[in-house]
């Protein structure tokens, strides 16, 4: 605070030499001058001093047959004369403080934490909804109100809080993370079936819950029902009383032949640039943009977007980016498959298949594949034998109620 209020003052590095430097620091001292960061140079000193202190020494200086010399002036009483000259950089600075202090004003970035079931842009929908987006003026946000509304709209946030901190909004939620559990309509008593997806045959059968149907070695179709979802209870006489529905669970697996074929042509195009660039640059702030005029560059070409944020804009939250569009020039050139880079190719679409059923439990027995080539095309053909699980589950069809007796 101290260093602060002599460089509003201003002071001077001055160089003392002669008869008797020490004798003239004492002088000093006895006169009230304030000197500091007193550096001895051979039979010299060198020293700060006020300006005030500076005009005082014209007596002191004859008495002792010193010499004093300035070397350095600092603190704003010479900054200011010299920006006065420089009048175009005075201009600028002004305008870059007017600039934050306005822009400190508004609402520049909008940070959401804590939200799993609610998505980012459900939640930005919502704030756009309620006239809360960036660019808005501080002074029309009604946190209280905002807080309110977001409960309102979202019943499983249990607790927000929103808060402004610089030009940034923060809202922080928490969502109920207990289980939602729903209700089942009265009078819905029905169970669920299992039916087949696939034509083969049941090889294992593992039934938990519900009728089976079906037997191992049985063939079967696709929508076929594998396990009934209704339980028949029976009078003692051996009618149906009644059936009760429960959901069918079981472990079903069935052996069938699953195809495959991979097309890929002779020829295909590829991009081989030409090395020529161009690059022109933008600016954006929030949504606008402003790019530099230029025509089409070339007749065929990509382009790679790079833009970034100057870190004195992050750290205010203002959202200000620089950035450049290199568009590079290419040609389309046509190349032909060999034979082994057509294997390559289909051989690694055929190892997604194969992994994929993999993933999914999917047994392979037997497998037939080839690779032929058919209309300006190479064609990869796969037939495999494989057991893999099977066993859908669809709402149970409800009897008719002739076929349940009452057994009264």
């Amino acid at each position: 605070m101290i260093g602060f209020f002599k460089y509003m003052k201003g002071y001077l590095r001055i160089k003392v030499w002669g008869f008797s430097p020490e004798r003239f620091m004492n002088l000093c001292s006895n006169k009230g001058i304030l000197l500091w960061d007193i550096v001895r140079d051979e039979d010299a000193y060198c020293m700060n001093i006020s300006i005030s202190g500076f005009y005082k020494l014209r007596p002191i200086v004859k008495k002792t047959g010193t010499r004093v010399a300035i070397l350095q002036k600092y603190g704003l009483p010479f900054f200011l004369p010299v920006m006065q000259k420089r009048k175009i950089f005075l201009a600028g600075m002004i305008l870059s403080v007017a600039f934050w202090m306005w822009s400190s004003l508004y609402i520049w970035d909008i940070e959401i934490s804590g939200n799993y079931q609610i998505t980012q842009d459900m939640f930005y929908s919502f704030l756009e909804e309620q006239q809360v987006t960036i660019g808005l003026p501080q002074k029309e946000l009604d946190i209280e109100e905002l807080e309110k509304e977001i409960r309102r709209e979202f019943p499983q946030i249990t607790w927000t809080s929103a808060r402004l901190t610089g030009t940034k909004l923060r809202i922080e939620i928490k969502e109920n993370d207990a289980p939602i559990i729903t209700e089942t309509e009265e009078g819905d008593q029905g169970g669920k079936d299992l039916v087949s997806e696939y034509a083969g045959t049941i090889v294992s059968m593992i039934v938990r819950n519900g009728v089976p149907l079906v037997s191992i070695g049985e063939q079967v179709e696709p929508g076929m029902v594998l396990v009934d979802g209704k339980v028949p209870i029976y009078n003692e006489d051996g009618t149906i009383r009644e059936y009760q529905y429960v959901q069918a669970d079981a472990d079903i697996m069935i052996e069938h032949t699953r195809n495959f074929q991979e097309k890929l042509p002779f020829d295909y195009v590829k991009k081989e640039y030409t090395g020529r660039i161009r690059k022109r640059y933008f600016l954006r702030v929030g949504e606008k943009e402003w790019k530099i005029p230029q025509d089409r560059p070339f007749l065929v070409y990509d382009s790679l977007i790079r833009e970034s944020r100057p870190l004195i804009f992050q750290k205010l939250s203002i959202p200000v980016y620089l950035g450049t569009v290199t568009h590079r020039e290419y040609l389309n050139v046509e190349y032909e498959y060999t034979l082994d880079e057509a294997k390559e190719l289909l051989n690694e679409k055929l190892m997604i298949f194969l992994t994929s059923l993999q993933e999914k439990g999917v047994q392979i027995i037997e497998k037939d594949v080839r690779i032929d080539t058919n209309g300006g095309m190479w064609v990869v053909e796969g037939s495999f034998l494989v057991r893999e699980p099977a066993g859908k589950s669809v709402d149970t069809l409800l009897p008719d109620a002739e076929t349940v007796q009452s057994g009264e």
